[in-house]
């Protein structure tokens, strides 16, 4: 199995032929790809998911089903722009199977940005028993993570409570994601503190956009 970092938010697992798909939002370059079997999204904010990303993967790869929280279910039904995206609705304990890939969804709810903002649905996918994204929120799964796909800048991101995420969840391995909010400068010293946070359990992986990590 391999995973594929784009840019913020967006990963492509690989596994033989089949891809899965999470989070292909507009942070993200125009997700163009071929053997997609699912697209996984974690939560309807749009720098993790919009139409436009859905419906070009959904046209290059007509068999390949969306799954989401309800969430994002509702917020595509609220646009009218958005008819024929059908979703397969998942919260905290489902599990589904697609292709290669059997995918364990963690969590319910997104991680509080600001009392006045809404707290939306945000349900984080374990790959394969392998790979955990959260998505928005400090989800811990319960259940051992090789490889987590670590958030390290966000309105809702504090670094204190990001390290001891990281610390209680002790994966073999970490890579940063979810980084479009902060400066080069930023994305350093946000990833040095992940390190160290992992660095006692596992180690420290760091992606630039289009690289791979074979799990």
């Amino acid at each position: 199995m391999e995973v594929t970092k784009l840019e913020h938010a967006c990963q492509i697992v690989t596994e033989g032929t089949a891809r899965l798909v999470i989070d292909p939002g507009n942070f993200t370059r125009p997700v163009d790809t071929t053997g997609v079997v699912a697209v996984v999204v974690t939560h309807e904010h749009p720098d993790h998911v919009t139409r436009e990303q859905l419906e070009r993967i959904l046209a290059a790869n007509p068999g390949a089903v969306v799954i989401s929280p309800a969430g994002v279910a509702r917020a595509l039904e609220a646009d009218g722009d958005a008819d024929g995206i059908v979703v397969d609705v998942v919260t905290d304990g489902d599990h589904r199977t697609v292709g290669p890939f059997d995918l364990a969804f963690h969590g319910t709810r997104h991680n509080l940005i600001h009392q006045s903002v809404p707290i939306v649905d945000n349900t984080g996918v374990l790959v394969n028993g392998r790979l955990f994204f959260p998505g928005d929120s400090y989800t811990v799964p319960g259940v051992p993570v090789e490889v987590l796909a670590a958030p390290v800048g966000a309105p809702w991101l504090k670094v204190s409570e990001m390290m001891d995420y990281v610390a209680a969840i002790a994966p073999a391995r970490a890579y940063p994601v979810h980084e479009a909010t902060l400066s080069e400068i930023g994305y350093g010293m946000h990833t040095g503190r992940l390190r160290e946070a992992v660095e006692p359990a596992g180690s420290l992986v760091v992606l630039a956009p289009g690289e791979s990590l074979t799990i």
